[in-house]
């Protein structure tokens, strides 16, 4: 049989939150009876009269590489030129991208750990090294920034992934620490992965960090605007990242429907806010009530946490059975830990009467 490339050969698909169709297939399950609480992205779903603006999109033609309408109109929103923007199919997408473009055979890249599988999967798939800095328990997975500096000198990599705030643990970085790792780091390419930034609490402007040569910031309309059925997602860097970007991006990489959804989110002035509001409210009636279960969330700056369960596979299977869907952790090297992501309060309501339900509950509490 022909083999693919060693790098390749050696892949280890990670794992991801959402609805498994196959799982709930072989439960006898419909995925329209689960409510899931593993997926961090906005749980009220897209702007209302988006369907509309949906149909109208041109099917029939090849969509505008550039994604022109929505980049001119996301460039105005953020204050930065358009040059400076990239669109891509989901963040994920310009996750690769990142790593075709500037990384190559044992080049090194660091990545704290636990966080988003994709990075390390990303590297593999150019033949990158990856050093992992673990981000332990006993400091609140808290980054040692001192250790990632000490790091970054002894090894001098060819990039570093921050994942800003962290998925799964919650954390965010101050501006301080980012700005200390990229003048430590003036030889690497320093992605700062933003997805959860619109729930994120006490944030400040990565932006303005836009003119370092060394910086690409990742974002993702599919998490703030509930586009995970389209995928989208933008880049910000200096405008000759960005070109370099262009060359490796594949031709028409976002579809004409996504784009029109882009177009259509950014103009719903006030929608998201609203939504960021009604989140927090709804996290603060989670966390609540799950402590009021003898569960302890840790502490997290966005619109996810941490719960630690005891056996997470075990936590997440009898919660599914009552067609609640929660992310075991296992995959991020916790397995005693759930991630969950509120929905409306409602809905964290059911949750917290299933889990009360479950013997798995009984025996973690």
């Amino acid at each position: 049989m022909l083999r693919p490339k060693p790098n390749i050969d050696r892949l280890v698909p990670t794992t991801h939150g959402g609805i498994n169709y196959l799982e709930l297939e072989k439960s006898g399950i419909s995925p329209e009876d689960v409510l899931d609480f593993s997926v961090s992205i906005n749980p009220f779903g897209p702007p209302p009269g988006i369907r509309q603006a949906l149909s109208q999109a041109s099917v029939d033609r090849y969509p505008d590489s550039e994604a022109t309408e929505l980049r001119l109109l996301l460039a105005r929103k953020l204050g930065i030129a358009p040059d400076n923007l990239l669109i891509g199919s989901g963040s994920t997408e310009l996750i690769r991208l990142v790593a075709t473009a500037y990384f190559g055979p044992d080049d090194l890249v660091i990545i704290p750990q636990p966080t988003y599988g994709e990075y390390e999967i990303a590297c593999h798939l150019v033949g990158a090294r990856v050093l992992k800095q673990p981000i332990t328990e006993k400091t609140g997975f808290q980054l040692n920034l001192t250790e990632m500096v000490d790091l970054i000198r002894k090894y001098q990599p060819k990039g570093i992934f921050l994942c800003n705030p962290n998925n799964p643990t919650g954390q965010y970085l101050p501006s301080e620490a980012v700005k200390e790792i990229m003048l430590v780091a003036r030889h690497s390419l320093v992605i700062l992965d933003e997805a959860y930034i619109a729930f994120t609490e006490d944030t400040w402007s990565s932006l303005d960090l836009v003119g370092w040569n060394n910086l690409v910031v990742l974002r993702s309309m599919t998490k703030d605007y509930a586009l995970a059925g389209l995928r989208l997602g933008y880049a910000i860097a200096t405008e000759p990242i960005i070109s370099v970007l262009k060359q490796v991006r594949p031709p028409w990489n976002v579809s004409s429907v996504a784009q029109a959804a882009g177009v259509f989110a950014l103009k719903t002035d006030g929608y998201l806010e609203a939504c960021r509001i009604k989140i927090k409210e709804a996290k603060e009636f989670l966390v609540e009530g799950l402590k009021g279960l003898g569960l302890l969330p840790l502490p997290s700056q966005t619109n996810f946490f941490l719960v630690k369960v005891g056996n997470a596979a075990r936590f997440r299977q009898a919660l599914l059975r009552k067609g609640i869907l929660v992310r075991d952790c296992t995959s991020f090297g916790l397995p005693n830990y759930i991630r969950l992501a509120p929905r409306s309060i409602a809905e964290c309501q059911r949750l917290l009467t299933a889990i009360k339900e479950t013997e798995v509950y009984r025996h973690v509490s």
